[in-house]
């Protein structure tokens, strides 16, 4: 596993990370006991995966901290959220932290994120919260503060955009972004890099990405809506070009293989409830980047989409 800096934090990190939330929650949302997701995150651990993000939503905060349990917690960053879909108060932000606390199993998380801000929240947030979570951090029960966009609701980054230009507060970013929708290279990348601030990677495969048929339909749309040019691209196959014995192993492996290289991005999250499925995934971060004449292509094929996730 290879590893990097998480920009102005200074912590190393995985490459790839353990997203505990996503379509599979470790396996929770098709019933697999819990028995079966901590041996998924056991393995990561073995396989040296060190970053685990997670969040008070997910149900997944306490298999979890069970599953760490036996190893050094300083050899985990763990990531999690408090929900902001509403005005939340001080009294809900300092209730949530506690408890997820208490459900990790540890006395501070490396890394505590608002979460899925919406830009119409963000200046009440930055007002109110924002100086409790400092002070949260002041009293070492945080490391360092994070934001997350929603990116279904927010495809073209219109929150982190916000949040990157006028202020400077924040040291880790999680960002929408994958082969269908590059849009965040200019909007969110090029300020991340400028200030020194962590990205977190999240969709860099949904269901486009792992379903020929949805793929399919998303390539229809994007041509009816004039995002993509027909000529540029094989309808039946969009991305079977970059499926080869020199090239990628499957879309997924090119989705992985594809983010992980952009510049800028230092953890690319990727979720499973499934041990053979978290293998695959691995082996995908353990191969180069894809060939230069492939990057080159995808990269215009989608150079004017910023409208969809890849759901």
């Amino acid at each position: 596993m290879d590893y990097t800096k998480l920009g102005r934090t200074g912590l190393k990190v995985s490459v790839m990370g353990i997203g505990c939330g996503g379509p599979s929650r470790l396996g929770q949302r098709s019933g697999k006991p819990d028995t079966e997701s901590i041996a998924v995150i056991r393995q990561a651990i073995d396989s040296g995966i060190n970053f685990f993000d997670t969040a008070e939503g997910y149900g997944t905060e306490e298999i979890l901290g069970k599953a760490i349990r036996a190893v050094d917690r300083r050899s985990v960053i763990l990531s999690s959220k408090k929900t902001t879909l509403k005005h939340i108060t001080v009294k809900e932000l300092y209730q949530s932290l506690e408890d997820s606390l208490k459900r990790l199993g540890t006395d501070y998380i490396d890394i505590y994120n608002l979460h899925a801000v919406i830009h119409e929240d963000y200046d009440y947030l930055v007002s109110e919260i924002y100086p409790e979570m400092v002070k949260m951090r002041d009293q070492g029960k945080i490391r360092f503060l994070g934001i997350t966009e929603n990116f279904n609701c927010d495809p073209n980054h219109v929150m982190l955009q916000t949040a990157l230009k006028g202020d400077d507060i924040w040291d880790v970013v999680m960002v929408g972004f994958n082969i269908l929708n590059q849009s965040a290279r200019g909007s969110v990348l090029k300020s991340t890099i400028e200030k020194n601030v962590g990205v977190l990677v999240m969709f860099a495969v949904r269901l486009a990405l792992s379903n020929p048929e949805r793929l399919k339909q998303v390539i229809d749309e994007l041509i009816r809506n004039e995002r993509i040019d027909p000529a540029s691209i094989d309808i039946e196959s969009p991305l079977g070009f970059l499926l080869y014995e020199n090239g990628a192993v499957s879309l997924t492996d090119a989705a992985y293989r594809f983010c992980r290289c952009e510049p800028g991005t230092h953890v690319i999250l990727s979720g499973t409830g499934n041990t053979d499925h978290l293998a695959q995934n691995i082996s995908s971060f353990s191969r180069p980047a894809l060939p230069e004449k492939d990057m080159i292509k995808v990269r215009d094929i989608f150079k004017n989409v910023d409208s969809i996730t890849g759901q």
